[in-house]
């Protein structure tokens, strides 16, 4: 960075105030140049300027910049995982002091929770709630990557099974008549079920 001085008053002014002239500015700090925190996540901004995070398995969270609120929304459907996720989601920013507690409350859409941000002229507090909410994803990730296989390993049971958990065709034997459903006998062993 260049030291650039500009000298305004001419000589003669100077002489004619009998003031000394100004010392030149001292040259502007420059800015680090290695990243202080570097982090991996999915992350756009939507038209209104906010950023929507959909990095979870379970729920998508979205920072409104304007408003200074972090909202949390079921990705599929509200249920008890879904939940689960955004009440794990909200104590974490609320530990690390990113979000007001007691502003913890269900939002305008169905299903969603929403938390007001702490404001603070010190700090970032957008950056802040980014790098939490990056950690706290990091620490679901076990979680939901263990679902991932779990449900892999369940497809493959049914699909491709163990010799010992699978006949060959023809190998047990075919009967007329097999269940409780038997064929020409409509009403079955049910008949009488209404009496119950």
């Amino acid at each position: 960075m260049a030291d650039i001085h500009v000298d305004i008053e001419s000589k003669a002014q100077k002489e004619a105030t009998g003031m000394p002239p100004m010392p030149p500015m001292p040259p502007m700090p420059e800015p680090p140049k290695k990243k202080i925190i570097s982090i991996d996540m999915k992350a756009r901004k939507t038209l209104a300027g906010d950023i929507m995070i959909p990095d979870h398995a379970d729920v998508d969270v979205v920072l409104m910049l304007k408003t200074g609120k972090i909202i949390s929304f079921p990705k599929e459907e509200l249920n008890d995982i879904a939940y689960g996720a955004q009440n794990r989601l909200f104590k974490h920013l609320s530990k690390k002091g990113i979000i007001i507690p007691d502003s913890i409350q269900g939002g305008h859409v169905y299903g969603s929770l929403e938390a007001q941000m702490i404001s603070s002229e010190e700090y970032n507090t957008v950056n802040l709630a980014i790098i939490n909410i990056s950690k706290w994803i990091d620490e679901e990730k076990p979680y939901f990557e263990f679902g991932d296989e779990y449900e892999e390993m369940t497809s493959d049971r049914f699909t491709d099974p163990e010799d010992e958990e699978s006949t060959e065709l023809g190998e047990v034997p075919h009967d007329d008549t097999k269940g409780t459903l038997r064929p020409g006998y409509n009403y079955g062993p049910y008949w009488q079920n209404y009496t119950y």
